[in-house]
Order: C-alpha cells, then sequence, then structure tokens
C-alpha cells in the first residue's frame, strides 16, 4: 500500500463528501479513531467536532489521555458523558450477542443526538475491514457495523457516515497512523474493543463489575507492556470460587489474563509468558484488585476462540 497515497485520497474523499457542511467524529483514543480524526481534521479542519464518549467503559484515565495526545496535535477533544445512558442499556443483558447490540443501538443514538445538537451533518468512524468481515460472519457483532448488514444508519438515527479506513486491517491503519504524526502511545497502541471494558465481562456489566476489571487491565497492561502483545486483557468471569482471605474463607472473583499476537486480528496465537511473569500477575492482581481469589492464563489461540471473551 502507497500510504501518502492513502492518506491523500482519503483527505480528498473527506473533504468532496462533505462539502461546506460540519461533520463529527467518534473517537475513542484507540489507533483507528485516531487515524480517522486526523484523516477528518486534515480535510475539514474546524468544521470536525472530535467527540469522545465517556461510556463508562473505558481504561483507567483514558478520557484525559486522549485529550491531551490531540491537544499536542492541535486538535481539541470534547469529552461527552454519557454513563448513565449506556449502564442503563446494559442491565440486566447477559448474553454476549445482547450486550453488543445493546451497546451499538446506544452508541448510535448518543451519536445521533450529539450529531442533531452540534449541526453536524456527517459522522466519521474507524470501521475496519475485520470488523466488517467477522460482524458479516456471524463470528460476533461489532459495534461500528451498519450499513454492511442492512441497518440504514439515517433512518434509523440520523447519520450519514463516512469510514476512510474500512478497507485496511490493523497493521495498515498503524501504517497511515505513523504517517499522518500520530504519537507512538496511539499509533501503536493496543486494540481496545468499541464496547470498551462490557466485552470483558461476562455476565451483567455493572459500574462495580467494570471497576474491578479496570484494575486488572491497569496491572495486566503494565506487566506485559515489555513483551508488547497485540493484545493483553484481563476478563471477569460470572461465577466465583473459593479462596482464603486472612485465614478465612471467602467467595472470590475470578480473573482471567489474556495475551495475544497478531496481524490483522483474524488469527491469534498465544504469548508464551515467563513463569515469574505469570505468578507476579497473579499477585498484583490478587492483592490489588478487591475480591479477586483467583487468577487464570488462557492458553487458547484463535481460531477455536476469538480474541476478547464476549
Amino acid at each position: 500500500m502507497d500510504v501518502l497515497a492513502f492518506i491523500d485520497e482519503q483527505v480528498k474523499a473527506i473533504r468532496q463528501a462533505v462539502g461546506s457542511d460540519t461533520a463529527l467524529v467518534a473517537l475513542s483514543g484507540g489507533v483507528d479513531s485516531s487515524t480517522v480524526a486526523v484523516l477528518g481534521h486534515r480535510a475539514l479542519g474546524d468544521r470536525l467536532d472530535c467527540l469522545y464518549i465517556d461510556d463508562g467503559l473505558m481504561r483507567k484515565n483514558e478520557g484525559p489521555m486522549v485529550q491531551g495526545a490531540f491537544a499536542n496535535l492541535g486538535i481539541k477533544v470534547r469529552i461527552l458523558d454519557a454513563t448513565e445512558r449506556f449502564f442503563a442499556a446494559l442491565k440486566g443483558q447477559v448474553d454476549a450477542e445482547a450486550k453488543r447490540k445493546a451497546f451499538r443501538d446506544t452508541f448510535y443514538k448518543t451519536l445521533g443526538d450529539a450529531v442533531s445538537s452540534s449541526g453536524a451533518v456527517w459522522m466519521l468512524q474507524g470501521t475496519i475491514a475485520a470488523d466488517v468481515i467477522e460482524t458479516q460472519k456471524g463470528i460476533k457483532t461489532q459495534h461500528n457495523i451498519l450499513e454492511q448488514i442492512g441497518i440504514d444508519p439515517l433512518s434509523k438515527y440520523g447519520l450519514r457516515i463516512l469510514e476512510p479506513i474500512r478497507t485496511l486491517f490493523k497493521y495498515q491503519v498503524r501504517e497511515v497512523a505513523r504517517a499522518l504524526g500520530l504519537p507512538p502511545e496511539i499509533s501503536e497502541r493496543q486494540p481496545f474493543p468499541g464496547p470498551g471494558l462490557a466485552t470483558r465481562i461476562l455476565g451483567e456489566v455493572t459500574p462495580e463489575r467494570v471497576a474491578t476489571v479496570r484494575e486488572a487491565q491497569a496491572i495486566v497492561e503494565e506487566e506485559l507492556a515489555p513483551f508488547s502483545p497485540f493484545q493483553c486483557l484481563a476478563v471477569l468471569f460470572d461465577d466465583r470460587a473459593t479462596g482464603i482471605r486472612e485465614g478465612q474463607r471467602e467467595l472470590g472473583q475470578i480473573i482471567a489474563v489474556r495475551a495475544v499476537n497478531s496481524q490483522d486480528a483474524m488469527t491469534a496465537s498465544v504469548v508464551q509468558l515467563p513463569w515469574d511473569v505469570l505468578v507476579r500477575l497473579q499477585q498484583r492482581i490478587c492483592a490489588e484488585v478487591p475480591g479477586v481469589t483467583k487468577v487464570l492464563y488462557d492458553l487458547t489461540p484463535k481460531p477455536p476462540s476469538t480474541i476478547e471473551y464476549i
């Protein structure tokens, strides 16, 4: 792929599609949406509204990190607090597909409201090739797929959507991100699912359960950073296991740790971590995350597993 030619082509395409109107970009801070945000800013300048939706499902300190990184690029990011709306939509949902679809519907309703109130006509989003393929094959519903599965975003949510990088896989998006001048903490950042930590909770998603997996996720990312995995994650199980704390029986939470390498996210191999690293992960998670008494390491490649748990 000729990266510079691709950038020039997409900037022109965005500019032509939007014309003299304004657009909004749904920015999460991941490499996909960040790449689209910079492409959109190059095309439209101040006519692009960069919106970070705080859905209550993101990693620690995500919003301020995203704002700071883009401020250094001269791009202002607006944060919209929609936490209560997302938790209300997820309340009582336990089925994996039901949770993904509840998130998707809430995500686009929130964006539809934001587009309407801001006066924007178009919305840009960071859909990539793997998102389309996995959703169309029925492997799992990616939150940012609509038109490709027969949902009209204009009639359902009031959105006209542009997807400048939908033909690219993750490694190609990173090439574009580097060429656009995105800092390594964005361009090389691990993939993080659109529904956020909701994809790492088996069973119902509640603020308390999100807080548990968020703390475990931070430990996993910190400890495994030297190994540069394609993706690493902590998952909270929907069950409890007998444990011992201060000499007393405790029914504690179960956390699974997963670390994989991949190029395009369509297949993945498990990172063979040293034993001392696994032990340290267990010790830190059990000591620093309240209520956790058991830590597991997932050895399953993709396929037969997917990278995420739901």
